[in-house]
């Protein structure tokens, strides 16, 4: 953590948790009995609870958007370039929460947790969970916390896809719907490499078949593999060549065939290191099913315009052009679906290099872009709009 809190951060912050009791009927047809929320709040609520902005995580995140958990944490939140006063998401104005959704591994109920009926840790019993499900169960979070409407849900990644959910599931609940580097579907090349880390993971002989809480084991070579693969598809090829290029960490080629030679096996080999204790691998593999899963068109015979067309929301999407693991098309097919219904939406396609990642970094034209539209959004706030 810096000697001091810099003064656009929202600073120590407590995450909190909440149960519930009222059984949720999953996408699967299970039904969890119960279960727990955790999230992170950021600014305060108005009295009128008219300034509430949920920001929904991806893949590999949680709750933990923005500040510090304490004085010894060096990382802040993984949007807390996004998130403070000041800032683009300014906590002097809204009411920031994110939360760890359900099947997480970060005290959210998921596979890590303890099943109630058993005794025993959930591990793959858990049920599969969908973005619908997510979104049921965020609905469920804002009744608890007294928000009727949010001001707007942002997300990107398979954040987006929780947007666009939103918007289509609880129309009078959003006013703003802000999808970034998202997609109405996976591709078949993104379900592959989604198939290609779980078959890591299930590989492992330490995986036991989901069990290896109850056995005291831990799949790390196949969870480190998955991050491996996960980190080359969210950068782009210029990126990677600048960063690493053909470097040699010695200077020459050893002909060693275990040793870390060049500096981007390095890298990699340092992401999936770090990754492994920190991430459960049956979340892992319950997310990356959630994310093929998602369909919102295909109730609909693959009519996008049709199952967006409850949506009430006005909506800003914005792309990156090196993004090859959710490309520009994908973006520009969300918002030919929504000028289809004669939405307002507005579109940004952000020149940059830095390929899927960009979503959580500070770009100068993609902050300006997100200003620019929360600009709008307080002043419809200010007007009571």
């Amino acid at each position: 953590m810096p000697e001091t809190i810099p003064a656009d951060s929202v600073g120590i912050v407590t995450p909190q948790r909440l149960h519930f009791d009222a059984p949720l009927r999953l996408s699967s047809g299970e039904t969890l009995a119960a279960y727990d929320l955790v999230y992170e709040t950021y600014g305060t609520l108005s009295p009128q609870r008219d300034n509430a902005i949920l920001v929904c995580h991806a893949l590999s995140g949680d709750h933990h958007a923005a500040g510090f958990h304490d004085p010894a944490d060096r990382k802040a939140g993984w949007w807390d370039n996004l998130i403070g006063p000041g800032k683009v998401l300014d906590t002097r104005r809204f009411f920031v929460v994110s939360l760890n959704n359900l099947g997480g591994c970060s005290g959210s109920t998921g596979p890590a947790s303890t099943n109630p009926d058993t005794g025993k840790v959930w591990g793959p019993a858990f049920p599969i969970v969908t973005v619908r499900d997510w979104v049921e169960s965020q609905a469920r979070l804002a009744d608890a916390l007294g928000v009727d409407c949010w001001r707007a849900v942002l997300g990107g990644s398979l954040g987006g896809m929780q947007v666009l959910q939103w918007s289509m599931d609880y129309p009078e609940r959003v006013a703003h719907a802000i999808v970034i580097a998202a997609a109405p579907r996976l591709t078949a090349q993104n379900i592959a490499f989604n198939e290609v880390a779980r078959q890591a993971i299930r590989s492992d002989p330490d995986f036991q078949d989901g069990f290896y809480l109850e056995r005291g084991t831990q799949p790390g070579r196949g969870l480190r593999i998955a991050r491996m693969l996960g980190h080359i598809t969210y950068l782009s090829d210029d990126v990677m060549r600048e960063k690493f290029g053909r470097d040699l960490r010695e200077g020459r080629i050893s002909f060693d065939l275990e040793n870390v030679e060049f500096e981007v096996e390095s890298y990699l080999r340092y992401q999936g290191d770090s990754f492994v204790g920190s991430f459960d691998a049956n979340t892992y593999i319950l997310m990356t099913k959630a994310l093929d899963y998602y369909d919102p068109a295909g109730a609909c015979g693959g009519r996008l315009a049709e199952a967006l067309r409850p949506a009430k929301a006005k909506f800003l999407v914005v792309s990156f052009t090196s993004d090859w693991r959710f490309s520009p098309a994908r973006s520009r097919e969300i918002v030919k679906a929504l000028h289809d219904n004669d939405f307002d939406v507005s579109y940004a396609e952000i020149e940059c290099p830095h390929g899927h990642d960009a979503f959580l970094m500070k770009i100068p034209a993609y902050r300006e872009v997100m200003l620019a539209y929360m600009e709008r959004v307080a002043g419809e706030l200010a007007d009571g709009g």
